[in-house]
């Protein structure tokens, strides 16, 4: 948390040393505008946030419960599964300070998109704290389908094309929760997450408001090096393991590409013993 007060200050001593409306546009600038929703005031309940600026998309039932979405029908049916891993994500993040948590599996396949969706869900039903959710999987993004949603822009229009995140940017009509999606593809995903541009932008949305949990959803360990690359940028990671599919050799692979990051535990997906994880 220190860590995020400095940050803030600093933020703070650099709009003070700015002059006029157009401060932001000023070429001696290191961080990119990053222009995100308004974050409450301090004398303002986190559960009374109106979004201004962010997109609000109305998504119907009927596509989360297609899409095993929290707050549709059949996916409810395993929120309190939800709410336990909430639960024990809150704890680990509190005791250490942290506000960031990538979810990553071993392959292609195995639910870390779907787990990282309804993970975001569950801990924006909270009231204590804001969540965005930050789709990185950059060679196949598919937060967004969760949604039954087609982005006009995503975070590539931003690195690329300098198009202000308020455009990108959207809520899914759940209260709390702001989602950053991808769009097109990138075959140079790697390149991408390391550049400077992007690394401004993690820091900001990291830092920018500190009762914010961020969720990044990236690829997989095995299929290309991004989380691997990407891990020293979040506090600690998530692995997502199917049952049935997993295989044993590729979860102790990605554990042993994942050494020095801090782990914060897996979750079995379509578990046999739904009391103890989520099984649809």
């Amino acid at each position: 948390m220190e860590r995020i007060k400095q940050a803030l200050e600093r933020a703070k001593q650099e709009r003070d040393n700015k002059t006029g409306s157009d401060a932001h546009s000023s070429a001696e600038i290191v961080q990119p505008a990053v222009h995100t929703p308004s974050a409450p005031r301090s004398d303002v309940r986190a559960d009374k946030i109106v979004y201004s600026e962010t997109h609000v998309v109305d998504v119907e039932e009927s596509v989360l419960d297609r899409n095993r979405v929290l707050g549709g029908h059949s996916a409810e049916m395993a929120a309190d599964a939800y709410r336990m891993l909430r639960t024990r994500v809150i704890q680990r993040m509190r005791d250490n300070g942290w506000n960031s948590l990538m979810v990553v599996s071993a392959s292609p396949g195995e639910g870390k998109s779907l787990t990282a969706v309804n993970l975001a869900i569950s801990l924006a039903r909270e009231v204590t704290h804001t969540v965005l959710l930050v789709d990185l999987d950059l060679r196949r993004p598919s937060v967004h389908k969760f949604f039954g949603y087609e982005p006009a822009h995503g975070v590539l229009d931003y690195l690329r094309n300098d198009v202000p995140l308020p455009d990108i940017l959207f809520n899914p009509s759940i209260e709390r929760l702001v989602v950053l999606p991808g769009k097109e593809r990138e075959t140079n995903s790697s390149e991408m997450l390391s550049s400077p541009r992007m690394l401004d932008l993690i820091a900001e949305l990291k830092a920018r408001y500190p009762e914010r949990i961020v969720i990044f959803d990236m690829p997989p360990v095995l299929a290309t090096d991004d989380a691997i690359a990407f891990a020293p940028n979040v506090d600690g990671a998530l692995v997502v393991v199917q049952n049935g599919a997993t295989k044993r050799e590729d979860l102790a692979t990605t554990y042993d590409l994942l050494r020095g990051t801090k782990i914060i535990g897996s979750v079995m997906n379509q578990s046999d013993e739904p009391s103890q994880s989520y099984n649809y």
